[in-house]
């Protein structure tokens, strides 16, 4: 099931998408609910509540605008760095150079501020030289907790999985080598690109599934950057739910970000930063499509 949030005739909605992927049909809910996006169901379905009922007409996805799927989560987003060992060894010489460890000793776990998230479609904010000159991408699967929990284990951690959406980690490569941790560089405003939607986990196999990312550069051609599956992971999902809910209760809702493939535009010889006008796409087998225009601030 794909579950999604949406504007329509200027409304918030929360509705789930037909198999043919072409309409949505909202289901029935208070304005201050369907304002909350699919978190509203996922704490529902965490209580114990019967899921809404469905609204009846549905209407054309081409007809609504999609919003983030979780316009704006409780809390920061749990987010693994370093996790598949093609991208830990592109980068061994720029983020990864201090870390002396071995790449599948530790999860290496950052946060983003809930004030990143924007939908697919919503144009990416680049700051400008005076902030940040080195904006870079990062396709990610991204795992929404259902069920609450405290020190779960590895072998029951799937039970507490909603769904799964896709986010697009971006980057300011400048300010997170310089500050030597990530959080600043990860959480400038609309750096965290969510959706198209949420699919339930029992509607997709995120343990495998197929990770691409395309750059398309103003006035250029589409070019496939990131090509990957998830059981490339280093630290599976099991392990990335255990290790974030160490002495750390998840509550429904919370999304961990898995960590990118390699072909991150730093990496590349010389590197590619995002420039005004480039299109970022985004596309996780079983989920969709997430796409966004990187605009220079005020133009």
């Amino acid at each position: 099931m794909r579950i999604a949030t949406y504007t329509h005739l200027g409304q918030s909605h929360v509705g789930q998408v037909s198999a043919d992927g072409a309409r949505v049909t909202p289901y029935v809910l208070t304005r201050t609910e369907a304002a909350r996006g699919v978190l509203t169901l996922i704490e529902r379905a965490a209580a114990g509540a019967a899921m809404p009922a469905l609204a009846g007409a549905s209407v054309a996805l081409s007809e609504v605008t999609l919003n983030a799927p979780i316009p704006h989560p409780r809390r920061n987003i749990f987010c693994a760095g370093r996790n598949y060992h093609a991208h830990a060894n592109e980068m061994r010489n720029s983020v990864f150079k201090d870390d002396k460890g071995a790449v599948d000793q530790w999860p290496i776990v950052f946060s983003k501020v809930p004030e990143t998230v924007v939908a697919t479609g919503t144009d990416v904010l680049l700051p400008g030289a005076a902030v940040s000159d080195q904006i870079d991408y990062e396709a990610e699967l991204a795992v929404v907790i259902g069920t609450p929990g405290r020190n779960i284990s590895r072998a029951d951690a799937m039970k507490h999985i909603y769904g799964y959406t896709i986010v697009n980690d971006v980057t300011a490569r400048d300010v997170q080598m310089r500050h030597a941790q990530w959080h600043l560089g990860k959480s400038f405003d609309t750096f965290c690109p969510m959706g198209p939607w949420i699919v339930s986990a029992d509607a997709l196999d995120g343990t495998d599934t197929r990770v691409r990312c395309w750059v398309t550069p103003a006035n250029g051609a589409a070019e496939l950057r990131q090509d990957a599956r998830t059981t490339d992971l280093i630290f599976d999902i099991p392990t990335l739910i255990e290790t974030c809910s160490r002495g750390i209760t998840l509550l429904p809702g919370d999304v961990i970000a898995t960590g990118t493939p390699a072909g991150v535009g730093m990496a590349m010889t010389p590197p590619r930063w995002l420039r005004h006008g480039d299109v970022v796409r985004i596309e996780i087998d079983g989920i969709g499509v997430l796409e966004n225009r990187f605009v220079l601030h005020g133009r």
